[in-house]
């Protein structure tokens, strides 16, 4: 039996040309359980076509679909140290931190990069929640200094995408002085008179929501993301009552003003450029073409000598 198993089996496959099937070629939409092709996901950046639903998207990816023609030059990230607590758990920080790397192809969770929207120069910077959670440590930390430093040198406004679920626990107090650190740098960004635009996605919770992820000059939220400090179970316990329906979604927080608006994934960068236009006095070649005179009669008629 293991002849034929090991042996006859695939060699009829080979002559008859069957070919493994790759994995993940159907994705399930996580609203209605409809499966979508894989392929039509990506080219819709990750939105579910028919039901709008907002899957979670890779740093990268998003920075490609974010700048002009997927163009844009990505900011080395600072060295910090390297589990300076010598934490363990149940595996060592180091194996963790190791592990992470190698799925993602990351450094860290956060991404700088500099490029155009609509041909407005802009920073971008991006948390990645594949990366331990897009969890905000020493790292993360001194990335997002990176980018505030930037857009101060370069003089341009920057835009922040939030994905996280809070500090990094293995860090300890390293981790949470990242919030006031982080908060110091945006302070500069803004007495440079620069824009800062934050965009919340699913999920945005933890320290990083009692931080600069709530201290925009816009706050844009992607559909149905979850943005809150702590979560609703632990606060249904704390209360001891039951929570609104939709409470700490994108749409429920933007109808209590905590978020200015909810924008699709698809249309967020029409929009970012539309208002960093308005807030930077940026003129569009519209605008110029409508501020140019008409011609008078006066000068139609030909110049006789």
């Amino acid at each position: 039996m293991n002849w034929i198993t090991n042996y006859v089996r695939p060699k009829i496959n080979s002559m008859l040309g069957r070919r493994d099937m790759p994995e993940n070629l159907w994705i399930k939409c996580p609203e209605t359980g409809e499966m979508v092709f894989h392929k039509d996901l990506e080219e819709n950046q990750w939105v579910v076509p028919t039901s709008g639903a907002h899957m979670k998207i890779s740093g990268k990816n998003r920075l490609r679909f974010f700048f002009d023609d997927g163009v844009y030059e990505l900011l080395e990230s600072p060295k910090v140290a390297i589990d300076p607590l010598k934490f363990r758990d149940e595996r060592r920080y180091t194996d963790r931190l190791r592990d992470a790397k190698a799925k993602t192809g990351l450094e860290d969770a956060v991404l700088n990069a500099v490029g155009r929207i609509e041909g407005l120069e802009i920073v971008a910077t991006v948390q990645d929640f594949t990366f331990i959670g897009g969890s905000l440590g020493m790292a993360a930390g001194e990335a997002i200094i990176k980018g505030f430093e930037t857009a101060v040198e370069r003089k341009l406004p920057l835009v922040l995408f939030a994905a996280s679920g809070g500090a990094r626990m293995q860090e300890g107090i390293l981790s949470l002085m990242q919030l006031p650190r982080t908060t110091v740098a945006l302070d500069r960004l803004k007495e440079a008179g620069l824009p800062y635009f934050v965009v919340l996605t699913n999920p945005t919770t933890g320290g990083v929501s009692a931080s600069y992820a709530m201290l925009g000059d816009v706050h844009i939220a992607e559909p149905g993301a979850v943005i809150g400090f702590a979560g609703a179970r632990v606060i249904e316990q704390t209360i001891r009552e039951k929570l609104p329906e939709g409470f700490q979604r994108a749409e429920y927080l933007m109808e209590h003003g905590m978020v200015d608006m909810v924008v699709s994934r698809l249309e967020l960068k029409s929009t970012i450029a539309r208002l960093l236009k308005i807030l930077m006095k940026v003129e569009t070649v519209a605008e110029v073409t409508a501020a140019q005179p008409e011609p008078t009669e006066l000068q139609d008629q030909p110049v006789q000598a």
